[in-house]
C-alpha cells in the first residue's frame, strides 16, 4: 500500500489537485498485497481446509511475514502520527486492532483485517484517481503547438508564446490551439470538448472561434485574440480543477466529523472492554478485549469520508464534460436548494443577433440624415444594438468629420457630430431629455433605438432579437422541476412581457438598469426565495453576485459576468440551466443516499459486535463492503451524461 498521508479521519482523501502527480507506478506496485493475500489464503487453507496444525512459531512468523507485507505502510505511518500526539486515526484503530489480534492469538484474523483495509484503501484510491482522470482528460485537448503564418512562411511554435493579433493556420481535423476570429469566409468546428455536443458549429468570418474546437474539412486561418493562458478552455480547466478544492458545506461537516468521531470510538472501544468487569459476573478479558478489537475495525468512517467528495467530485465532472462549469462542490449543493429562477433576456434566452427591420425618420429629416447621425455615433459603442445598427449602414457616416460620444448607462449614447447634438436610445432617453417623440413607439414589441438631432426628434430604428431554439424547452423544464421563473431585463417592457409570454415565464419585468435588477432579487429574497439569476452581461455582475447561485451564459458572456458567476454554462444553451439544477439534485441524492448506507450498517454491525454476535471476519467485510458499495454508488455520476440525467 501506498505510504501517502491521507485526509480526514480514515485512510481516504479527499479528491485534490487535478495535474498533481498520482502514486505509484499502476497495480504492479501493490505485489505485497497479492503475496500476502496468497499466503495468507494458503495458511487458512491448510489449517481450516486440511485440518493441519503448524507448530506454533513456525505459524507465528509465517503469519507475521504475511502482516509485514501489507501493514508496514500503516505501521509507520501510525507511528509518524503517535509521535506528534496525533494519536486517534483510522492507522492507529488499524495497527491497534490488528496487534491486538495477534496478541490473542488470532493471526489469520489480525492479517486478514490489515490486508481487507488496504486492500479497500487501494480500491479508494483508483476510484478517485478515475475521478481525477475524467475531469484532467480535459487537459488532454490542449494543444500545445501552433502553426503561426508570417510574411507568406508557416512556422509551427508553442502555442504559449504566439502574442495576441498573430495569424495562425489550423488544418483539417486539427484542435485550435488558441481563441481567435476566423478570417476565412465561412467554416465548420467540432466543440465537443468544450460544450458536450458533438455536432458541427458553424462559424463565419468575423466570429470567434475557440481553442479546443476541432477544424472541419478545410485548412483554416485565425487570428489570435488571446493568449494561451487567457483561452476559454484554460480558463474551464482552471475553474474546473479549482472547484474540486472548493468543498460543500456536508463535505466540511463530514471532514470535522470525522476527527471527532475517531477518539470518540477509540473511547468508546477502551470503555467495552473495562465496564463489564465491574457489570458482568463472568467476566473474562480476553473475550471483551476481542470485542473491542472488533468495535475499533468497525469505527473506521471510510465510506463517509471518501465516498462523499467522491461523489462530488463525480458530478463536478458530470457537469464539465457536457460544458456546465461548477466553481465549487458548495454550488452543486445550493441549486438543490433553489426555489425560482431569474433570467435576463438578451444574450440568455435571445440569441443577441440583432438586426434592423425597419427605419422610422422625421418628416424634416431625411433617411440619409438619420442614418449618418445613428452611426456616426453607435460606431464608438461595442454594444450589441449598435452593432446592428452599423452593419445596417456602414459607410453612412462617411461624411461626418468629428464625433465625440458619452455612454449614458441604461440610457444610449449622447454625442456631438459635426457640430450638433446626437441622442441615441431609449425612447425614456428622449422623453428624459424632454424630447417628443411618436406615442406609437413606446408600444412596438420590438427593440426601439430612437435618435433625436439638434434637440428634436429625428427617426428610430426598430430593432429584433431572435429566440434561442431551445428557449421555450428551457423554461418548460425549469416549471416541470417546480421553479418558479422570472425575466428582469433592461429592454422595454412591452418587449419584455410579449417574450415572456411567448415563452410562458412566471413574471416578467422590463426597463431596468442594474440597480433596478439589484433590487428585484432583493425583494425576491426578502419573500423568501433561494434565487439563481443568470445573465451575460457587465450590467447583470451585480445580481449575479447577489443571487444564491449565479450562473454566466459563458460563451458570449463578458468576462466580468463569468468572474462574478458560480455557475458557467459554455454553450449558451438556457436548456443547460434545468440540466444543471437536476445533475446538482442527483449528486446530493447519491451523496445522502451513502451517509444513510454506511450509518446504518455501522450501527447495526457495531452493536452486533458489542454484544459477541460479529467477530473480526465479519466486521472487516462490514467496513471494506459498505466503502466498495458507497464508492461504487459514487461512480455512477462518472457515467452519466447529462440527457440521461435530465429524463429523470
Amino acid at each position: 500500500m501506498s505510504d501517502h498521508c491521507h485526509g480526514g479521519g480514515c485512510g481516504c482523501e479527499a479528491p485534490g489537485r487535478l495535474e498533481q502527480e498520482e502514486h505509484g507506478g499502476g497495480w504492479f506496485d501493490h505485489w505485497p498485497l497479492a503475496v500476502c493475500a496468497l499466503l495468507t489464503l494458503a495458511l487458512v487453507l491448510w489449517e481450516e481446509g486440511f485440518d493441519r496444525t503448524i507448530a506454533p512459531w513456525p505459524r507465528f512468523l509465517l503469519y507475521l511475514a504475511a502482516y509485514a507485507l501489507t501493514a508496514g505502510g500503516v505501521v509507520r505511518e501510525a507511528w509518524r502520527r503517535a509521535v506528534r500526539f496525533d494519536l486517534f486515526n483510522e492507522f492507529s484503530l488499524m495497527t491497534v486492532a490488528t496487534v491486538g489480534a495477534f496478541i490473542l492469538g488470532e493471526y489469520a484474523e489480525g492479517v486478514t483485517v490489515m490486508l481487507f483495509y488496504c486492500i479497500g484503501e487501494l480500491f479508494q484510491e483508483a476510484a478517485l484517481n478515475r475521478a481525477r482522470r475524467s475531469i484532467a482528460a480535459l487537459v488532454d485537448v490542449r494543444p500545445r503547438l501552433a502553426t503561426v503564418v508570417e510574411g507568406g512562411r508557416a512556422a509551427v511554435v508553442p502555442a504559449g508564446e504566439v502574442a495576441i493579433g498573430s495569424r495562425i493556420r489550423v488544418n483539417p481535423g486539427e484542435r485550435v490551439p488558441l481563441d481567435g476570429k476566423l478570417l476565412a469566409e465561412r467554416a465548420e468546428f467540432n466543440a465537443a470538448a468544450l460544450t458536450g455536443e458533438s455536432r458541427p458549429v458553424a462559424v463565419s468570418a468575423g466570429d470567434t472561434v475557440l481553442a479546443g474546437m476541432v477544424n472541419g474539412a478545410n485548412a483554416v486561418e485565425l487570428e489570435v485574440s488571446s493568449r494561451f493562458e487567457d483561452t476559454m478552455l484554460s480558463r474551464i480547466l482552471k475553474l474546473v480543477e479549482e472547484a474540486a478544492e472548493r468543498k460543500s458545506r456536508l463535505q466540511h461537516f463530514i471532514g470535522r466529523f470525522a476527527r471527532v468521531y475517531t477518539p470518540i470510538v477509540t473511547a468508546l472501544a477502551a470503555a467495552l472492554v473495562i465496564l463489564p468487569f465491574f457489570f458482568v459476573a463472568e467476566y473474562e478479558f480476553g473475550d471483551w478485549f476481542y470485542r473491542g478489537l472488533v468495535f475499533l475495525v468497525l469505527s473506521c468512517p471510510c465510506a463517509l469520508v471518501i465516498s462523499i467528495p467522491l461523489g462530488y467530485f463525480g458530478g463536478i465532472g458530470l457537469a464539465s464534460r457536457n460544458g456546465i462549469l461548477f466553481k465549487g462542490s458548495n454550488y452543486l449543493d445550493m441549486l438543490t436548494k433553489v426555489d425560482t429562477v431569474v433570467l435576463d433576456k438578451t444574450g440568455t434566452l435571445t440569441k443577441g443577433n440583432f438586426k434592423v427591420i425597419e427605419v422610422d425618420h422625421a418628416d424634416h429629416v431625411s433617411r440619409e440624415e438619420l442614418l449618418a447621425a445613428a452611426v456616426a455615433v453607435e460606431r464608438r459603442s461595442n454594444h450589441p444594438v449598435a452593432r446592428a445598427i452599423r452593419e445596417f449602414a456602414p459607410e453612412a457616416d462617411a461624411g461626418i468629420a468629428e464625433v465625440s460620444v458619452t455612454e449614458v448607462p441604461g440610457r444610449g449614447l449622447k454625442g456631438v457630430a459635426d457640430g450638433r447634438e446626437v441622442l441615441a436610445g431609449s425612447t425614456r432617453f428622449l422623453q428624459e431629455a424632454g424630447i417628443a417623440f411618436p406615442e406609437k413607439l413606446a408600444e412596438l414589441p420590438q427593440t426601439v433605438v430612437a435618435v433625436a438631432v439638434g434637440g428634436a426628434y429625428a427617426g428610430a430604428f426598430i430593432i429584433a432579437d431572435e429566440l434561442k431554439p431551445d428557449a421555450v424547452a428551457a423554461i418548460a423544464a425549469l416549471r416541470n422541476l417546480g421553479l418558479r421563473t422570472v425575466i428582469l431585463s433592461g429592454d422595454r417592457t412591452p418587449l419584455v412581457r410579449a417574450v415572456g409570454r411567448e415563452l410562458g415565464v412566471d413574471e416578467a419585468v422590463g426597463e431596468l438598469l442594474p440597480d433596478r435588477k439589484l433590487e428585484e432579487v432583493k425583494k425576491l429574497q426578502l419573500q423568501g426565495r433561494r434565487v439563481a439569476f443568470t445573465g451575460d452581461g457587465i450590467n447583470d455582475s451585480p445580481a449575479l453576485a447577489l443571487a444564491e447561485v449565479g450562473i454566466a451564459m459563458g460563451g458570449l458572456g463578458s468576462d466580468a459576468a463569468i468572474e462574478v458567476a458560480d455557475v458557467v454554462i459554455q454553450d449558451d444553451r438556457p436548456s443547460k440551466i434545468a440540466a444543471a439544477i437536476q445533475a446538482g439534485r442527483l449528486t446530493r441524492r447519491i451523496v445522502w443516499e451513502n451517509i444513510v448506507l454506511a450509518v446504518a450498517v455501522k450501527v447495526l454491525v457495531l452493536l452486533a459486535g458489542s454484544f459477541g454476535m460479529a467477530n473480526l471476519w465479519e466486521a472487516v467485510f462490514a467496513d471494506v463492503g459498505v466503502a466498495v458499495l458507497a464508492i461504487l454508488n459514487a461512480m455512477r455520476l462518472q457515467q452519466m451524461r447529462l440527457d440521461e440525467v435530465s429524463r429523470r
